[in-house]
């Protein structure tokens, strides 16, 4: 005997009356939608429509009983009857949960034969990330493994997404070989199953590689007047800037030199250029990973100047100095 049989022959049983007469369709009578949606933590009221005199009634919860007339026989407080009259037989259902989902059924007496309706409740949840990677750091050319997990109903889908070229990438895995300095960025978690908007996440990718000096150049100076010589460098960490002079000392500041060092460059200033301070200046820059050296010359306008300008990433002129002085540095580090 089929499922949908015994359920009809309980209520006939419960219902005390009723007999082995014809089933109706609920649509017939009850007017009753076959499937009715709502989202998880709503409420629902379920009705039950009549249009003829009964003598008995109840609303099923698959082979539950939740009423039987206005006799409440389900043990949840969320469940009440809110309608019981010649016209409707209604119960609601408070903060709907996932367990609520399947089939109910109203069932009544009328004119000796049992009338029965169904409806199918379907609970859906919005989707939802419920774990997903951490900010990862990670040196320029390794790899990088991320997920992004999300739970929902209907069962939702994920999208990665790298917002600075607008790259897609489906499923909860995203797998980056080999990363690159320019991939470094946020990456979004989007995960969507149409019920709500989309839940979205983002993880934060920090790729790190070693300084690489980017604008350095000779400068003319006038005696006693002001000078600047520049130092950019990019790197990740932060690099850290040091300056020496042709004969290889540290320079330090005094009343008429002073150094400044910003995030992303040093600058040698010089407030009042005197016949010392012409001559070849090298800026050093070193994080963990590495270093990198560049030459500059401060020079009276129109002097003759050597070569110009070296720049090197890793060890310049003086090869000895050069590579004890990146040693000592990132032992430091």
């Amino acid at each position: 005997m089929s499922c949908p049989v015994l359920r009809n022959v309980f209520a006939g049983l419960l219902l005390a009356l009723l007999s082995n007469g014809p089933s109706v369709h609920g649509a017939e009578f009850g007017h009753l939608p076959d499937n009715i949606t709502v989202l998880e933590g709503e409420s629902i009221i379920l009705r039950c429509k009549i249009d003829e005199e009964v003598t008995h009634k109840a609303w099923l919860n698959r082979s539950n009983i939740l009423f039987a007339g206005t006799d409440k026989w389900s043990l949840d407080r969320r469940v009440s009857l809110v309608n019981s009259n010649t016209s409707d037989f209604s119960i609601q259902i408070e903060r709907v949960e996932v367990a609520d989902e399947g089939l109910y059924t109203c069932s009544f007496q009328a004119s000796n034969k049992p009338r029965i309706a169904h409806v199918f409740l379907i609970v859906q949840v919005p989707a939802r990330i419920v774990n997903i990677s951490q900010d990862v750091s990670v040196n320029e050319g390794g790899n990088v493994y991320l997920f992004c997990l999300a739970v929902g109903r209907p069962e939702p889908t994920v999208t990665w997404k790298e917002n600075k070229y607008g790259l897609m990438s489906e499923g909860e895995f995203l797998d980056i070989t080999e990363i690159k300095r320019h991939q470094a960025e946020e990456f979004e978690c989007i995960t969507n199953n149409g019920v709500t908007q989309p839940d979205i996440r983002k993880v934060k990718v920090t790729v790190n590689y070693p300084p690489m000096i980017t604008d350095v150049k000779n400068m003319p100076a006038q005696l006693g007047k002001t000078a600047i010589l520049r130092c950019e460098a990019m790197a990740v960490p932060t690099a850290s800037f040091e300056w020496y002079r042709d004969d290889r000392r540290p320079v330090e500041s005094d009343n008429t030199l002073r150094i400044k060092n910003e995030k992303t460059r040093s600058l040698l200033l010089f407030t009042n250029v005197t016949d010392k301070h012409f001559g070849n200046y090298t800026c050093f820059a070193s994080n963990r990973l590495g270093a990198s050296n560049a030459s500059m010359l401060l020079f009276r306008p129109g002097a003759v100047y050597g070569r110009g300008v070296a720049v090197n990433v890793g060890v310049s002129a003086g090869v000895g100095f050069w590579l004890c002085l990146s040693v000592s540095l990132l032992m430091k580090v």
